[in-house]
């Protein structure tokens, strides 16, 4: 998908959600957050002539400052994430620039996707399609979580999670295999 195709497929799906237009764009912290991460990203993959792209990214960088502090939420511009991308509630998340979401998938405020563990077991998430991440949850380490996978609310997940599984709980533990259907 190209740059205009991802913000109008995040568009869209802050529109199943019941957003007008005017309160989209205007007033839904979570979508400023995207589409700034959107353009940041395009220039970060795509602009290699580095005169451009130093230029790009600088002003790139303020603006995501900018949205820090107004929305409380850090997409770094090399993070990677998929289509219709849907943030529910503005405050307290971070993604680290390394991590990957899949495609439309969900996730709500004060949600931490971030690096930890040690030696081999350090690193940062990969997010598969279709997950829905709760409230306050923190999912970190190198792992994997398949796709279809629900993170309850206050969750800490530093395990691998395979598909359509349920997780709740400090540490983590799969209570079902219902998935996030539903929930997204």
């Amino acid at each position: 998908m190209n740059l205009f195709q991802l913000i109008k497929s995040d568009y869209r799906k802050y529109k199943k959600y019941g957003g007008s237009f005017f309160g989209i764009i205007f007033l839904t912290q979570g979508f400023w957050a995207i589409f700034q991460y959107r353009i940041a990203h395009f220039i970060y993959s795509k602009i290699k002539w580095q005169p451009f792209r130093f230029l790009g990214l600088f002003i790139m960088l303020i603006n995501q400052k900018f949205i820090e502090i107004v929305t409380g939420i850090s997409i770094s511009a090399s993070s990677k994430i998929g289509d219709s991308f849907y943030i529910g509630h503005f405050g307290g998340i971070i993604i680290n620039a390394d991590a990957v979401v899949g495609n439309n998938c969900n996730i709500s405020q004060g949600v931490t996707i971030g690096v930890s563990g040690r030696g081999e077991k350090r690193g940062v998430p990969v997010i598969g399609n279709e997950v829905y991440i709760g409230a306050n949850a923190v999912v970190s380490g190198n792992i994997n979580i398949g796709n279809g996978v629900l993170i309850g609310a206050c969750s800490m997940v530093n395990t691998s999670v395979e598909d359509n599984s349920v997780v709740l709980g400090v540490p983590a533990v799969v209570i079902s295999q219902n998935g996030s259907k539903g929930y997204i």
